[in-house]
Formats: C-alpha cells, sequence, structure tokens
C-alpha cells in the first residue's frame, strides 16, 4: 500500500461533546480529494467518553488511526507524537474544534506544492477580516502581547505562531520534532524556532478562523507556562541543547 499523500493529525483531550462532529468533517473533507490520506487522533489521556467514542469510529472507519496516551502528557507531546508516527509527505496538524475550518488546508497545501517551503502555518494575524468569531478582547490582546514576545526570543518574523492548523514538509522537518522538548501549549514556537534553526523555510498563509468558547486554554494558568517555556528554549537553544 502506497504512502499516504497527506496525514492529518488530531490531538484530543476531553472531547467527547464535539470529537465525533470534527471526525465527520474531516473524513468528509479526505473523501473529496483524490490523493491517498491517513487520519491520526491521539487520545491524550481523556477521562471522559472521548476514548470509547474514538473506538467506535476506529472501528467503523479502519483507515482511522488512534494513538493513546497514559496518563495525559500534554498538546505538544500528542502532535509531536502523532507526527512522528505519520508517513504522508507532508503532515497536517490541526485542532480538535477545527476553529480554522479543514477546508483552509488547501490553502496551506498550496503553498508547499507552489514552493519549497518547509512548513505552512495558518494565520489569523495577515488577515483579520477572516476572523468570523473574535475571541474576547483580553484573549486578542494577550495573543498579540506574546507574539511580540515569541518573536524577541526566537528571531522567528511569524505573526501568528498558535492557530491551531499548520502543515509540514515530513521528510524536511521530521528533525525538528525529535528535538522539541515542550509537551504542553507552549510547542508551537518552539517546533518552527527548531525548522528555522536547522535551515528549513516556514511560509505563514491568511486562514478563515472562528473563535470556540470552549478553548482548553486557561488564560492565567498557560500563559505563565507559556512564557516560561520561551524562556527555557532560549535557554536550550545557547547550551546547545538543540544540536544533538
Amino acid at each position: 500500500m502506497p504512502d499516504p499523500y497527506l496525514s492529518i493529525v488530531i490531538p484530543a483531550y476531553n472531547e467527547a461533546l464535539r470529537i465525533g462532529t470534527t471526525l465527520e468533517k474531516v473524513r468528509q473533507y479526505l473523501s473529496s480529494r483524490n490523493f491517498p490520506c491517513e487520519l491520526i487522533v491521539v487520545d491524550d489521556g481523556s477521562s471522559d467518553s472521548t476514548p470509547d467514542l474514538l473506538r467506535e469510529v476506529e472501528e467503523r472507519h479502519p483507515g482511522m488511526r488512534v494513538l493513546r496516551n497514559e496518563p495525559n502528557r500534554g498538546k505538544g507531546f500528542s502532535v509531536r507524537r502523532g507526527v512522528l508516527e505519520a508517513r504522508g509527505e507532508f503532515v497536517l496538524f490541526t485542532d480538535a474544534d477545527l476553529s480554522a475550518p479543514i477546508e483552509e488546508t488547501n490553502k496551506l497545501l498550496a503553498a508547499l506544492e507552489s514552493s519549497r517551503v518547509d512548513a505552512a502555518v495558518g494565520s489569523r494575524a495577515l488577515k483579520r477580516r477572516l476572523i468570523g468569531v473574535h475571541q474576547p478582547w483580553y484573549r486578542e490582546l494577550a495573543g498579540r502581547c506574546f507574539n511580540l514576545v515569541v518573536r524577541a526570543f526566537t528571531g522567528l518574523k511569524i505573526h501568528d505562531t498558535q492557530c491551531g492548523l499548520k502543515l509540514f514538509r515530513r521528510c524536511s522537518t521530521r528533525r525538528a520534532f525529535e528535538l522539541q522538548c515542550v509537551n504542553g501549549f507552549g510547542f508551537d514556537p518552539e517546533v518552527l524556532f527548531l525548522i528555522d534553526r536547522l535551515g528549513g523555510t516556514i511560509e505563514e498563509v491568511p486562514v478563515r478562523w472562528n473563535d470556540n468558547p470552549a478553548t482548553k486554554v486557561r488564560f492565567l494558568r498557560d500563559a505563565t507556562r507559556m512564557f516560561l517555556d520561551l524562556i527555557a528554549l532560549r535557554w536550550r537553544a545557547l547550551t546547545g541543547k538543540y544540536d544533538g
């Protein structure tokens, strides 16, 4: 069986209320593609009925793979595991809430297929008119401030590192995921920093996006952890921890 052209990785933690709808939308999208695809869901130690729902879907659709973390390890760990398990030429990571509609993948694929960039990242910042439902004002402000900090710590020129829709050229970005250390929500800047550090190229692509109020991000707690992750990233870079 030939390797898939596109792998889609979805991290899921206590997503029983929406994972069924999400998977149906993703499957409909994949069925409309004229190339081989695979779908990988990483259940991050869910304590609700998510594991049972995923088992039911997996039994009905053998093309989907479910990986399970025991215990809960974090979003970054789950994405890393899914990406390293993927076999596709291109690997997409998308949030389980599909805040960026799965159809926006076409824009990212076009970016990678038309050039030799190694990653295409969805962005809310380049064309804010594409945002249908905005976050609360304080979250939007915090996001912009965090991005300024990311740019200062990493040297990246990306305007939005946190949008949950990113596409990677597997062969040229795999090493970045192997070196990734951050297991929580702050993994995105580290992966993009490592791709850039290893000589890869990244293109930012404006995408449609709608806020989902059921986000798993806890504003103060996770913002603090993400800032500490950036400090740790800078320290690892300065002390050669990424040079292995």
